[in-house]
């Protein structure tokens, strides 16, 4: 009855626009009754997001478990990319609900506050995590916001090309820099090795020894 009823309104949707379609329309097409409707969405933007409910209890239970020494940052990384598995279980689904939240002012409103409501999840958990700092409340907040901002700007990125290529690796390669950025040290991601520096003197023929030493120590500053 619930997936009936998203895929009424999407058809709808797509026919006649989001602004144009009424709740009578989408059960008529559903063929059940506006109490039916009701009974899973209590409003017509919440058919927009179907599972956003589920997801967002999915994240808190997971950020819920035990998760004795596992670095922070890390376990909110984890906890978003829940929110990515539910965008790509169905790809043209996601895809169509992008477009349609781009045209409706309001859906993207509504979309907003569902965001931050992720945000919040993931700031509780870091401001517990973080309790005995002194800079803690700031420190989860921040996180928070760039683990969510990262994780969209790559999931936005997927949508726009239609839902095409790997977006598990666009999403890992977005986090892994929150990560490389906010975890404790000793966690984060090892650096690339560098490669090593090579000083090149120029000296007079002739000149002494001492004096070659010395404009050596002088190029790498320990003179």
């Amino acid at each position: 009855m619930r997936d009936a009823l998203v895929a009424a309104a999407f058809r709808l949707f797509l026919e006649r626009g989001y602004e144009q379609t009424t709740v009578d329309d989408i059960v008529a097409l559903a063929g059940v009754g506006r109490r039916s409707f009701f009974r899973y969405f209590p409003s017509k933007e919440d058919v927009v997001f179907p599972d956003h409910e589920r997801c967002l209890a999915d994240m808190t239970a997971y950020l819920a478990e035990d998760d004795t020494g596992v670095e922070p940052v890390r376990r909110v990384c984890d906890a978003a990319r829940l929110v990515l598995r539910m965008y790509a279980e169905n790809p043209s689904f996601s895809v169509q609900r992008y477009r349609l939240t781009k045209r409706v002012p309001g859906l993207r409103a509504y979309e907003l506050s569902v965001v931050w409501r992720y945000e919040r999840a993931l700031a509780e958990y870091l401001r517990a995590r973080f309790a005995g700092r002194p800079d803690g409340i700031l420190r989860a907040d921040v996180i928070a916001a760039a683990v969510v901002a990262a994780h969209n700007n790559a999931l936005r990125s997927w949508l726009r090309s239609d839902g095409t290529g790997d977006a598990g690796a666009m999403v890992d390669h977005a986090l892994e820099y929150v990560q490389s950025t906010y975890s404790s040290p000793g966690t984060a991601p090892a650096a690339a090795e560098q490669p090593e520096d090579v000083v090149v003197v120029v000296s007079r023929r002739g000149a002494p020894l001492w004096r070659v030493v010395q404009e050596i120590e002088t190029t790498l500053g320990r003179g």
